[in-house]
């Protein structure tokens, strides 16, 4: 028993936000790593890629979670990734581990690599709906934000308004919980075990 509350208390939780360079991913992660470390109190440690795919071709941020001290900042085996076009979830999807989380912005994402999937329109909810396709990454954070279940949703929002530009803290509020919204929707239990077809798993 003992050995079992060790290892459950070193487990990690490893999400990866995916995308193009503008489309807000990296304040998307630093706002949901600061909601998890200083608002929850929780180990977290954040990190980002930048280079020359940043600005149109594919960049990403992640956020590694734990209730015991990080030795590894970056992500190995991803619980959760989030793909915000279809670039980032062609490049990225193999880093899911098997019974890992694939969400993406059905908006933008055509192609999908496996059934275990939640498809959102975030970047057609922050058009039509908030009134800017740039809190599109706000939807998707308050998707993310429930979806896995780590992270005090009060404290979510606490983070992302005290990260926003002031004048937007109200559209960016309503984006993130329309995000919620939408994710809770979803039967995470009706999705496939496995990202794997029935074929690899054979």
């Amino acid at each position: 028993m003992k050995k079992t509350q060790e290892t459950k208390k070193r487990e990690r939780y490893e999400i990866r936000f995916s995308g193009s360079g503008g489309q807000g991913l990296i304040t998307a992660a630093v706002v949901f790593a600061e909601a998890v470390g200083v608002y929850d109190g929780k180990y977290v440690c954040q990190t980002q890629s930048y280079g020359p795919e940043a600005r149109g071709g594919k960049s990403k941020a992640e956020v590694v979670i734990s209730d015991s001290p990080i030795d590894y900042p970056k992500a190995l085996e991803l619980d959760l990734l989030l793909a915000m076009n279809q670039a980032a979830c062609d490049a990225y999807f193999y880093d899911l581990k098997p019974n890992g989380l694939l969400i993406v912005d059905s908006y933008l994402v055509e192609q999908y690599p496996t059934s275990r999937i939640i498809t959102i329109p975030f970047t057609q909810i922050a058009r039509e709906e908030i009134g800017r396709e740039l809190v599109a990454n706000m939807v998707a954070l308050g998707a993310v934000g429930l979806l896995c279940g780590l992270v005090n949703l009060d404290n979510l929002e606490k983070a992302l308004l005290a990260r926003v530009p002031p004048g937007t803290e109200e559209m960016n509020s309503k984006a993130l919980k329309r995000g919620i919204e939408e994710a809770a929707k979803i039967d995470l239990n009706s999705l496939p075990r496995s990202i794997m077809s029935e074929d690899e798993e054979v």
